[in-house]
């Protein structure tokens, strides 16, 4: 079973071999230094050049074990390309935004409208193009800013969460609009190959805006997104959530997207608890996968998958520090053909 089938098998319920190792991109990137040194392909330089991106992308799949391929390697393309400004970074730092495209709510005829054409935007399409060609085997995914993380992207966060109480039609036509812009390039990039759509909206999370917030800004926007990518093209989606997911409640299984992801802080039994039906998605520490020994990481991920983890995955990304020898652990922990897991559930 090659990792595309792996991947997508798994997100539709299928049965698989085992469970699928992937880290998806965006926020949650798979890019660490090691691999740049290898691949010769660099940060910043490769967030503005799809054939670096497409490379390095590549290479973290090579070298580290991830099964899959993924663009963008950040949460700033789309608000870039509405007219924020953003700094992209160094070798060890992911790009991001640095001034707002809007002072006020009030300023939406500020925004630019994205453009399928130009800017990183176009690199991120290009690149996926290429991977199509490149990678055949392995699942593309598209990494998406969610709605709630795109508009405080644009405008002052604290203004924006303020609204959710006090100026809410001022907060629905924001992210209305940032919905709009999202699902215009995550349109492009399955054109242009993508297999799996993944939207990271840790800016959403139930301990920033509550659950009653969840339920009205966060739910019904990330479901129009998920709900138009799969009656459009079929494409499966994964959904990731930051911090301690338990104060959202049950609201996760109304999630249409077919996977969710979650912060390390929630258990692996509490998530197949609360998000009921839908395919499991995590959760290693991140500050675990940088800093602890290769046997600390294996034990980890034996655990995840002991606990019924559908698809093994850092929480949040990993660290551009990151040893690609932990990264590997964690792909042989899954990969043990030797070693049957006994399932709890």
């Amino acid at each position: 079973m090659n990792q595309k089938k792996r991947l997508i098998d798994t997100l539709q319920n299928l049965p698989v071999d085992r469970p699928p190792f992937i880290c998806p991109g965006g926020m949650m990137s798979m890019i660490v230094t090691e691999v740049m040194e290898k691949s010769g392909c660099f940060w910043p330089q490769a967030h503005s050049d799809a054939e670096l991106m497409a490379g390095l992308t590549s290479e973290a799949n090579r070298f580290s074990g991830v099964e899959n391929v993924g663009v963008p390697f950040c949460m700033t393309v789309e608000a870039e390309a509405m007219g924020a400004r953003v700094d992209l970074g160094s070798q060890e730092n992911e790009p991001r935004v640095v001034e707002y495209a809007m002072e006020t709510l009030a300023d939406l005829d500020k925004l630019t409208p994205l453009d399928l054409t130009r800017g990183r935007v176009k690199v991120c399409i290009d690149a996926v193009k290429l991977l199509k060609v490149t990678a055949p085997g392995v699942p593309i995914i598209a990494n998406l800013t969610g709605p709630v993380s795109l508009a405080t992207s644009l405008v002052d966060p604290l203004l924006y969460y303020r609204a959710l109480r006090r100026d809410k039609e001022a907060a629905h036509r924001l992210t209305r609009h940032a919905t709009d812009n999202a699902v215009a390039f995550g349109d492009a990039l399955i054109e242009a190959g993508a297999d799996v759509v993944c939207i990271a909206d840790p800016s959403a999370t139930g301990e920033l805006i509550g659950g009653k917030a969840f339920a009205e800004f966060v739910l019904p926007y990330l479901n129009r997104m998920t709900e138009h990518f799969r009656s459009r093209f079929g494409t499966p989606a994964i959904v990731h959530i930051c911090g301690d997911v338990k104060s959202l409640g049950e609201l996760l299984a109304e999630l249409s997207a077919e996977a969710v992801s979650v912060d390390s802080v929630v258990g692996i039994p509490k998530l197949k608890q609360l998000a009921r039906g839908k395919v499991t998605m995590g959760n290693i520490n991140t500050f675990l996968l940088e800093q602890g020994g290769p046997e600390a990481v294996v034990r980890a991920g034996t655990a995840c998958l002991a606990h019924g983890v559908d698809i093994l995955a850092p929480a949040c990304g990993i660290g551009p520090r990151t040893p690609i020898s932990n990264i590997r652990s964690l792909a042989d922990s899954v990969a043990r053909p030797e070693q049957p897991l006994q399932v709890l559930r």
